[in-house]
């Protein structure tokens, strides 16, 4: 099946402002409603708006930070997605970043790669409706189970940058969840976790054709994101090491205006697709002819109707 996802809620319009668009999404050729969780809206309350809105759409977190819950509560929410959504509903989880962790929710960063395997251990076993006492080598539970587990159980997609985390989402995830790539990037990722393994992908476009717009504004989230240590180690791998390495040291000294000014174009160009509705399709599609499984767009703004670029985004049919 084709894939072709939106992510929700979009930046500027209030969530119950949402109804008519998504109720559309559908028809338009959508599949997929992903939403994300930074410092906006949680992550859960517009999927299960969304639920109620398109029963067609599949609907999923990309992502909700493994430490930011606890586990028991972490499971109860997914269920009640799952219940409203039933065999429509995926999970992403992920490590998130020290920021959002620790800065922004007083809790600890550690282990990243540890807890998100103890939290996908534990989520398979309690979403199955399983009492949980473990011992993990991140955290321990005991006595836990879901009053209402979903039938069935939703799926769960990890968020994986590097090859550690990848074959974790391969071997014990239902597929991988990745951000900030360019579609030439996709096989080096798809290497990682063999051909059969569902891969979804954030993919931010700005449907302008003002380039200097559209890179003024992709440089200001590429240095903002790209200087996250898990980020700058991806972009290493990815080979961007040497592109990013002035970016890297303005933002170190402190100088963010240079930090943005230094980032080269072709990085742009690659990482925030842009250009007019058209191009910028299929340049979404160029992410799955290289081997992504789900697209899913994040709406930048340019000051015009947002609804108007998801129709003109929408998949041909």
């Amino acid at each position: 099946m084709k894939r072709w996802g939106i992510t929700i809620p979009l930046t500027g319009v209030p969530l119950a402002a949402h109804e008519g668009m998504v109720r559309e999404l559908p028809d338009l050729g959508y599949t997929d409603a992903w939403s994300a969780e930074t410092a906006g809206n949680d992550a859960f309350t517009p999927l299960v708006l969304a639920s109620q809105w398109a029963p067609q759409l599949r609907l999923g977190t990309a992502i909700v930070p493994v430490y930011t819950r606890g586990p028991g509560l972490l499971a109860m929410s997914a269920a009640t997605v799952a219940e409203l959504a039933p065999g429509r509903f995926v999970l992403g989880i992920g490590a998130s970043s020290p920021v959002i962790v620790k800065n922004w929710n007083a809790a600890e960063f550690e282990a990243p790669f540890a807890r998100s395997r103890d939290t996908l251990r534990f989520l398979r076993s309690a979403l199955a409706g399983e009492k949980v006492s473990e011992t993990y080598e991140s955290f321990s539970v005991s006595k836990f189970r879901l009053e209402r587990p979903a039938d069935p159980p939703p799926s769960i997609m990890l968020a994986a940058l590097r090859p550690g985390m990848l074959r974790l989402a391969a071997k014990e995830a239902d597929g991988a969840i990745t951000n900030w790539l360019a579609a030439s990037d996709v096989p080096k990722v798809r290497a990682e976790i063999g051909p059969d393994v569902e891969l979804a992908a954030r993919i931010f476009v700005c449907p302008t054709e003002d380039k200097a717009a559209a890179r003024g504004l992709g440089r200001m989230l590429i240095s903002s994101y790209l200087t996250v240590p898990v980020y700058a180690a991806f972009h290493e791998w990815l080979g961007r090491g040497e592109a990013l390495a002035p970016m890297h040291e303005a933002w170190a000294a402190g100088d963010r205006q240079k930090a943005n000014q230094v980032i080269p174009d072709e990085v742009v160009d690659d990482l925030i697709v842009h250009g007019s509705l058209d191009s910028c399709r299929e340049q979404v599609q160029s992410y799955v002819d290289n081997g992504l499984t789900t697209p899913i767009i994040a709406l930048l703004p340019t000051g015009e109707d947002p609804f108007a670029h998801v129709r003109g985004l929408a998949p041909r049919v």
